[in-house]
């Protein structure tokens, strides 16, 4: 890689909004460990994990959940995880995770499926395998009487449900291209080439499961995640990030938000709920004022991520909220939002 690429990419967590991460030079204790792990494993200081940065612990359980779904070696081939997140980033409109990842499976691939798979043209994916997965993730159902193997069922549930919560901290937090801004217009298509290359290395490597779990305390999994007890890194990185997460909503989100969010997500059928902002007007009104910005940031995260903006979060800072309390609210309603579409999930692998 050109000293000019590498640098533009480290420079990568300049595009964090709303909050302020942590540089790498900056970092100490927790922090530090789960920077170098991040580096070390999956090729760059990747902005998806850093953006959580002001609340070290959120990080690290951000970190565990990808590195042990998605990173981590078990028996489902990396391509086939990495179909799972471009497909389900494709589907939760979050254009950053379907670029990191579309190219990460070109440079796995080296063919046109991977652009296939980003841009949800199932028909043009001739690999049968692959063709499975993306269809599977996309529509909750393998393509015709295609079984999908049991033994790889925790790890491609996993990666879904990860993303499901990284696409919507992704939206909130970042722009729509892992590029920085300032890489101009005719340098794109090479930085993204590199970034290929940069990520096929990294994803091409085995790595041992379970060697992030003891960033966190150990914690037993709750009982919706039967799914991964044949994978006891995948049940330990869920059940100490829903923990972490849990305690996170505890501290940082309004008792009357959190209802409100569980209650909405129970009744919610995962359609997005369209470009109007109607709905969440209704919502919130139930909610004592003082806890208004804080349900708006909520719902948004967990419903509408992509339609949070700058006015939604000067509210909720208007209350008093720092960097911290921001990450672990939106930890909070991303992490709502992906477990209750744990149960299509792992209904639908059959």
């Amino acid at each position: 890689m050109s000293p000019a690429a590498g640098k533009a990419l480290r420079r990568s967590i300049e595009q964090v909004r709303y909050v302020r991460p942590v540089r790498f030079g900056a970092s100490d204790g927790l922090t530090r460990t789960v920077y170098r792990q991040v580096e070390r494993e999956f090729g760059m200081l990747a902005p998806p994990v850093v953006l959580h940065s002001p609340a070290p612990e959120v990080m690290a359980a951000s970190w565990v959940l990808l590195r042990e779904t998605l990173v981590a070696s078990w028996h489902a081939p990396r391509a086939a995880k990495e179909a799972v997140a471009s497909t389900v980033s494709a589907a939760n409109a979050c254009p950053y995770c379907v670029a990191v990842h579309g190219a990460t499976l070109n440079g796995l691939l080296r063919d046109p499926t991977a652009q296939a798979i980003a841009e949800s043209r199932l028909a043009d994916i001739t690999d049968p395998e692959l063709l499975a997965v993306a269809t599977w993730a996309k529509t909750r159902e393998p393509p015709g009487d295609t079984t999908l193997p049991r033994e790889r069922a925790p790890e491609l549930i996993g990666v879904a449900a990860t993303f499901e919560y990284f696409n919507r901290m992704v939206n909130v937090f970042l722009d729509e291209s892992p590029l920085p801004s300032h890489v101009p217009v005719r340098l794109r298509a090479t930085m993204m080439r590199l970034l290929s290359v940069l990520m096929r290395g990294s994803a091409g490597q085995r790595r041992a499961p379970g060697a992030s779990l003891d960033l966190l305390p150990a914690a037993p999994p709750p009982p919706e995640l039967e799914w991964a007890a044949e994978a006891p890194h995948i049940a330990g990185a869920f059940g100490r990030a829903a923990a972490v997460i849990d305690a996170a909503g505890q501290r940082s989100v309004p008792e009357s938000v959190r209802r409100l969010v569980t209650d909405r997500l129970a009744a919610w059928d995962g359609a997005p709920l369209g470009l109007s902002r109607a709905w969440l007007t209704d919502e919130v009104r139930s909610l004592p004022t003082a806890d208004r910005p804080a349900g708006r940031v909520a719902l948004l995260t967990a419903l509408a991520s992509h339609q949070t903006g700058q006015e939604d979060i000067d509210e909720l800072r208007g209350t008093g909220a720092n960097d911290r309390r921001l990450v672990e609210l939106t930890a909070w309603a991303g992490f709502a939002a992906a477990s209750s579409r744990l149960g299509p999930l792992r209904a639908s692998y059959r």
